[in-house]
């Protein structure tokens, strides 16, 4: 096989306070995430969203620590993965590539082709696939290929998604159960799935496959668990006026109050990793709501972090990948159709706690009236709550 190196695919965070400026203004110089007609207006822009929002978002972190544990994590499973495969008999290295911060993918692949790889596997940690998750990345590495084709490995492949794999789902099926058998009621405890959202015209316009796969997986795990709990799922993190994936995550939890759940078992179905959607968004906010609307118990399954099932679960996925022919990434990072353009509305300045989790959820929405507003200087400019 010769020398195998492992990409893993992640969005990044501030790891302290002091990062979180220059994080946010990573994120907004990225024209898959805010898109205008003059280009020479997106670092600008950019430098005046971040500069806007660098204090609201730093009191969020400051919630969870002070800074995001992704990249911790992320290298921890790295770590991880690595050691196994190196018990395997594999001659393996397992790099992290970011979206917008440090370890950069762009630097990732740079030590790739430093260190003589051969044949590469690159391994979205997103079980589910989407256009502005896996999809946004797969487009920047091959933008970075694209530019400087010596950075590409003779032989590589890409993972597109893997949440039907039998010990993924076994390991959600482990965490849920423990947080089940915690409830006063186990057997009338209701396992509510939460998933990141997406807008709606990502499933419809762009045939992003994402809410089959959410659904599809949420089903996929209930038979693992084998029991009779009441499920349901709901989308988290809706922002802007465009309609999102529905049912929303605080309207369900009320509406299950409504119905007289009592016991919540809260599931982080889309995240592999703790962040700030697990720690801040579903651990104090919704927690909240839910302790608001009246149900007594709220227990949240943890995120699978260096589980062991779940890392032997990405080594059988790189072995068997490497093993199989080459998945090429173009053939992941193209969209059916286009998605249509929409016009600025007035909306006050605001990007959620779910900032971290990210990456793109706003690509190719029109944003042309802020030009307007920069050049005719009228104020407070109104832009999208971005996650």
């Amino acid at each position: 096989m010769g020398r195998l190196g492992v990409l893993l695919l992640n969005l990044g965070g501030p790891e302290q306070l002091s990062d979180v400026r220059p994080f946010l203004f990573n994120l907004f110089s990225d024209p898959e995430i805010i898109r205008i007609p003059i280009a020479a207006l997106q670092k600008p822009l950019a430098w005046l969203i971040s500069s806007s929002r660098a204090k609201k978002s730093q009191a969020n972190y400051e919630k969870i620590g002070g800074g995001s544990p992704l990249r911790r994590i992320t290298e921890a499973q790295a770590r991880a993965l690595e050691s196994q495969l190196r018990s395997r008999g594999e001659d393996a290295k397992v790099y992290i590539g970011m979206r917008y911060w440090h370890p950069f993918t762009e630097d990732a692949l740079a030590q790739i082709k430093q260190d003589a790889i051969e044949q590469l596997v690159i391994l979205p940690l997103y079980p589910q696939f989407s256009i502005s998750t896996s999809g946004s990345s797969f487009r920047l590495i091959e933008k970075i290929w694209n530019e400087n084709p010596q950075l590409k490995p003779p032989k590589y492949t890409v993972i597109a998604d893997w949440y039907k794999e039998p010990g993924y789902l076994q390991a959600m099926s482990d965490l849920i159960c423990a947080q089940i058998d915690k409830c006063p009621d186990p057997d009338n405890a209701h396992v509510f799935f939460s998933a990141h959202g997406v807008p709606v015209s990502y499933v419809e316009e762009a045939g992003d496959p994402y809410q089959t796969e959410i659904e599809e997986c949420t089903e996929l795990i209930m038979q693992t668990i084998g029991r009779k709990n009441a499920h349901s799922l709901a989308y988290q993190s809706k922002v802007g006026p465009i309609e999102w994936l529905q049912p929303y995550t605080e309207d369900a939890i009320v509406e299950l109050a409504d119905k007289g759940v009592g016991e919540l078992v809260v599931v982080p179905i889309s995240f592999v990793s703790e962040h700030i959607e697990t720690l801040e968004e579903i651990d104090i906010e919704y927690r909240e709501i839910a302790e608001e609307a009246g149900i007594h118990t709220f227990n949240r399954v943890p995120a699978l972090d260096t589980n062991p099932i779940f890392i032997q679960t990405l080594v059988d996925l790189v072995l068997r990948a490497a093993a199989a022919p080459s998945m090429d990434i173009d053939r992941v990072t193209q969209m059916k159709k286009k998605i249509k353009m929409y016009p600025q509305e007035k909306w006050e300045w605001g990007l959620t706690t779910a900032a971290e989790v990210w990456n793109g959820r706003l690509a190719m929405l029109g944003f042309i009236g802020i030009v307007v507003e920069l050049i005719s200087g009228r104020g407070p400019l109104h832009l999208f709550g971005i996650l």
